[in-house]
């Protein structure tokens, strides 16, 4: 049997992992704007002229008159008709997408480390393996 005494060291190790979160959230939302429009239409109105003159040898003087006495001409005007139209000028499209962003994790770590003390009537029957770390696990 062997009288060794066995100490187990350990060390810390940082892991660093992510988890997706909400950040917040990009709204999309339509503003109607209203802007006045001013445009010149050219419209045709009919005005009844009147001109006076005298009788001449070829008129034969027969006009039509109404019961009161007047004569009745009709008058007409271009009316205006304005049409307002729904137009699709552009479709909108929205997407997301990941980017990787590079965050600077700083924590302290803990590593323990195995001194061996001896008193100087037996430190030469210490035996020293010093083996190299395995270094931390993948």
């Amino acid at each position: 049997m062997d009288d060794a005494t066995r100490v187990t060291r350990s060390e810390e190790e940082l892991r660093v992992t992510t988890v997706a979160q909400e950040a917040g959230t990009v709204g999309i939302r339509k503003v109607v704007d209203i802007n006045p429009a001013h445009t010149v239409v050219a419209v045709d109105v009919e005005v009844a002229d009147m001109e006076r003159r005298p009788p001449d040898e070829a008129d034969s003087g027969e006009v039509e008159v109404l019961p009161d006495g007047s004569v009745s001409i009709p008058v007409f005007e271009e009316e205006l008709v304005v049409e307002k139209r729904l137009v699709v000028r552009e479709r909108v499209i929205v997407r997301k997408h990941t980017v990787s962003e590079d965050r600077l994790v700083e924590a302290d770590l803990r590593r323990e480390r195995v001194e061996v003390e001896a008193d100087p009537e037996v430190a030469d029957r210490v035996v020293h393996e010093d083996a190299p770390s395995a270094g931390p696990p993948p």
